[in-house]
Formats: structure tokens, C-alpha cells, sequence
């Protein structure tokens, strides 16, 4: 492609080099692995490095021509921007020929469930026989390509190049989660989305941000710039997501699982079983575009588990109403849904329920425990794997969030777990961070064995189990194996019966 195209509508600030527009283009690189001869190498930095360390390398490996901010010594062409990663996006865009803007594409972001909601909208979609692809934490998938998720969102010349091949590929409807850290780094910037929901808000990534506010600020973005035609789903439930009705161009439907007072709401929520049960209600007529949506309600019965894939749940049907699917082809499509990969996944189910959940902050550990207050059971049993290099505040927190569960629940065993034979370093749990686990159980007279191993604490936990008993499975990185080693121990012991449901449950895994 040539270089004109490619940086048209790009804000440059100088060049080190007279300009030639003629020149032809064979590739975008932000990354060094990916610089052929001939390319152009964007250096952009980030939390870890600065890409800008690398032109020497680019040019070395063939680089024409290097996008900076700041003027390298290097022997390169080099093009000054202000702001390295909005001229990669905007890049991107121009050499993939903004293929988004050819499909209907769903933007989701909350502090808790991204996951679980786009896989949802993405069985409804493939329920209405559309051409699906779905991008978020667990992985990009679409057409006969899986790739397995390193970021929620990817930068944004990896997200166009999906985009294009999507397109190529014939995909209709993309389904998207859009991560906080994305939308500060602008990796979603030039992706024509067309529905943005704004599920829920914790107070998970501050360190991150640095603030709370500013956390918000960058989370809302999705919603402040969508597109005049877009339709934006708001959580009413929340008073920060709520006020933002009045900042964006989008239409905007609200829904709440507390009032009447949004556009869809819910009455009647059954979790006995685990399983949500309820009825979904349209508060009103409501006009979509070119249709009505007329004031209605219908049952739903839900194939996963948790009081979260309830909310969760409420804006996939809001999704896939306002692109027009049928309710019956919606009904089906949730019964048969059974979740994402450990969000509070039901991982067997005979003899007694092994339930695997990545616990990952204090709302999601609220809607896990509020899930087991409401089910059917004898005993529960809790195996926590303790988080490992997240800093004693963020074990503090999780910590004490457990303990006020404790003692709600009262569960017949609680154990933990540092998974040293499975977390690599990043993930291994400090001194202090274990020292903060302990002193809290400790204060609060809360007996807890602490197993090194993930292996051995699974097992020790599994024989604990009597008939009808409830382990639950909680943590993150460090619980991500668990499943695997539930699996060795059922089938040594022959406890399982559906060994075929039971296997191909955990084979098909991504962590």
C-alpha cells in the first residue's frame, strides 16, 4: 500500500525526511518480531518498555521508516507524532480499510463479566445462524481461527488485522470486549461499533489508572464517543454508569434488576439449583431505529450457573432484541449456553458439584457467595488459591471479602492453596502477601490449612466431599490448573459417570 494512504488523516507533526507518498508500504510493525524489509515500525510505549529502545533493531531488520515520538539517533526515516499509539490505530485503520465499519459490532466493558456477556450475545448471534466472531480475555475466535487471548483487547493493528480477515472470512457480527487499559492505550480507537454496553463498576485496576475517577473516565469513553446511531446499553442500578445518558450521541436503554423504572428489567429470580430462573420484562414500548420493541415479558431459564450470568445474561437478551433475533431463538440459545471457562463454571455434577471460579475482587466474590446463599446443597467446602504478586492491599481486600462470606455461609472446610507446582513467577504468592492471608484468618479465629501445591490441595479437598456436598474452586491465575487435576483424581477413583460430558468439559479448555 502505498505511503499516502496510509498516513492520510494521521496528525504529523515533522518528519526527519522529505516525505514521498509513492513509496510503497508492505507492513505495519509495532513489535520487532513482526518488522519485514520494506514496513514501517511504529515505536509506542508502554507500562513494561519503550518501543522507541528498539528502532536500531527495526532498521536492522529492514524498517523503511519509524513513527516516533521522540527523534531516534538512529539511521531511519522517521515521522514525529504526538502521540505514537493514536498514529498506530489511525495507521491500522488506513491499511486494513476500516473493515469494521462493514459489520454489526457489539462493544462490551464492565469492571466484572465482559467475558461471560460476549459469550453469551456470541451463542445468541450463532443460535440466529449468523457469522460470528468474538474477541475478549479467553480468546479471538472466528471462522476457522482460535487464537488464545495475551490481552482483553488487543493493540489496534492486531484488532484491525482481525477485522480484515473477518470480513474476508465472511463474519457479520463481531462481539467485542473493550477493557479499560484498552481504551486509555486506544487500542479500540477506529472500531465502528454500532451497539456499547456498560455492564457494571468496581473498583478492580486503580493502581492501574491511578485513580478511580480516572479508571472511570477511560472505562466510559466507550460510551461518551459512540457513533450517533449506535445504541447504548446503561447499567441504571449504578449512578456513575447512569449519568452518562446525558453524555453520549448514542440512543441510550437502561435496564435494572432493582426497580421498574429502566426500559427491561426482571421479577421472579429462582437460583435454587444454581441456575437462574426468572422473568425478563420490557417496561414499555420502545422505539429501535426502524422498529418497536413492544412492552412484554417472557421466561428465561439460563444453562449456566451464578447470579452473575443472571445480570449478565439480562444485557445479552437486551443485545440480541435490538438486533431484531426472535425471543424463542433467545430462550434457547441461554438454556443451552454452560458458561465460560472459570466463571463460576459447574465443572461436575453427580455425586456432589465441583464449582471453579477466578474470584478475582470483591464484587465478583459477592456474586459468586450470593449465588451459594441461594442454592441447594448439604455442605459447602472452599479451596482458595491465594493471589500471587498483586500486592498485600489487593490480598487484604480479597481476604476480609472472604471472611464476611465465612461467616455468612459457615462452609464445613476452608483450605488454600500457593499452586507453586503450576503459577509461573509472575503469579507466585510473596511473604507478605501470605503473611496478609493468614494474620486476617487468624484475627478472625478462621482455621485454614495452606498447601503448597495445587495438586495436593485438590485432592485433599475432593476427599472431603460427601453426597450433595458443594466444593467450590476460587482464585485466579493460581486456580487456573485445578480443573485438570479434578479431572486426574474423579477418573483414578471412578467417580465419574458422563465421563464423555465430564472430559470434554475440561479437555477443551484454553488455560
Amino acid at each position: 500500500m502505498k505511503l499516502e494512504k496510509i498516513l492520510n488523516n494521521l496528525d504529523i507533526i515533522d518528519a526527519n525526511f522529505e516525505i514521498d507518498k509513492e513509496i510503497e508500504i508492505k507492513n505495519i510493525a509495532f513489535h520487532t518480531d513482526d518488522v519485514v524489509e520494506g514496513g514501517i515500525f511504529v515505536a509506542i510505549k508502554g507500562y513494561v518498555t519503550d518501543g522507541h529502545k528498539f528502532i536500531k533493531k527495526a532498521r536492522e531488520l529492514g524498517a523503511e521508516i519509524a513513527v516516533v515520538e521522540d527523534y531516534s539517533e538512529e539511521n531511519i526515516k522517521q515521522i514525529r507524532v504526538e502521540n505514537s499509539r493514536i498514529a498506530l490505530a489511525d495507521m491500522a485503520r488506513n491499511f486494513y480499510e476500516d473493515p469494521s465499519k462493514d459489520m454489526n459490532v457489539i462493544g462490551i466493558t464492565a469492571t466484572n463479566g465482559k467475558t461471560t456477556t460476549a459469550f453469551m450475545v456470541n451463542s445468541i448471534l450463532e443460535e440466529d445462524k449468523r457469522n460470528t466472531g468474538i474477541i475478549g480475555t479467553v480468546l479471538t475466535r472466528y471462522a476457522d481461527v482460535m487464537i488464545p487471548s495475551v490481552l482483553t483487547t488487543p493493540e489496534s493493528l492486531t484488532l484491525q488485522s482481525y477485522f480484515r480477515d473477518m470480513k474476508d472470512k465472511g463474519v457479520t457480527d463481531v462481539t467485542m470486549e473493550v477493557s479499560s487499559s484498552a481504551q486509555e492505550l486506544y487500542r479500540n480507537k477506529n472500531i465502528d461499533f454500532d451497539i456499547v454496553t456498560f455492564n457494571n463498576l468496581g473498583r478492580e485496576h486503580i493502581d492501574q489508572h491511578g485513580s478511580f475517577e480516572n479508571y472511570f473516565r477511560f472505562k466510559s469513553r466507550l460510551i461518551r464517543h459512540a457513533k450517533e446511531d449506535a445504541l447504548a446499553i446503561l447499567n441504571a442500578d449504578d449512578e456513575k454508569i447512569y449519568s452518562l445518558r446525558d453524555k453520549t450521541k448514542a440512543q441510550v436503554l437502561s435496564f435494572s434488576l432493582e426497580s421498574n423504572d429502566a426500559e427491561f428489567g426482571i421479577q421472579d429470580l429462582d437460583l435454587s439449583s444454581g441456575k437462574g430462573k426468572f422473568t425478563f420484562k420490557i417496561n414499555r414500548d420502545i422505539k429501535i431505529k426502524d422498529f418497536i420493541l413492544e412492552k412484554s415479558e417472557f421466561n428465561i431459564e439460563l444453562g449456566s450457573v451464578g447470579y452473575s450470568s443472571v445480570m449478565n445474561s439480562l444485557v445479552a437478551i437486551i443485545i440480541g432484541l435490538c438486533l431484531k433475533i426472535d425471543t424463542e431463538t433467545i430462550k434457547r440459545a441461554l438454556k443451552n449456553f454452560k458458561g465460560v471457562e472459570r466463571r463460576f463454571e459447574l465443572i461436575f455434577d453427580e455425586e456432589f458439584k465441583i464449582l471453579d471460579d477466578h474470584f478475582a475482587n470483591e464484587k465478583n466474590i459477592d456474586a459468586t457467595m450470593e449465588t451459594l446463599k441461594e442454592m441447594d446443597y448439604k455442605n459447602l467446602n472452599i479451596l482458595y488459591a491465594i493471589r500471587g504478586k498483586r500486592g498485600v492491599e489487593v490480598n487484604r481486600e480479597i481476604t476480609e471479602r472472604l471472611v464476611k462470606w465465612i461467616k455468612v455461609l459457615n462452609p464445613k472446610s476452608l483450605t488454600a492453596t500457593l499452586s507453586r507446582d503450576t503459577v509461573k513467577e509472575k503469579d507466585r504468592v510473596t511473604d507478605e502477601e501470605l503473611k496478609v492471608f493468614k494474620d486476617i484468618l487468624e484475627k478472625n479465629k478462621i482455621d485454614c490449612k495452606v498447601y503448597d501445591t495445587l495438586e495436593e490441595s485438590i485432592n485433599d479437598a475432593i476427599d472431603l466431599l460427601d453426597q450433595d456436598d458443594v466444593l467450590l474452586l476460587a482464585g485466579c491465575q493460581g486456580m487456573d490448573k485445578g480443573a485438570g487435576f479434578v479431572k486426574e483424581k474423579l477418573l483414578r477413583e471412578n467417580k465419574v459417570k458422563d465421563i464423555q460430558g465430564f472430559s470434554h468439559r475440561i479437555d477443551k479448555r484454553i488455560c
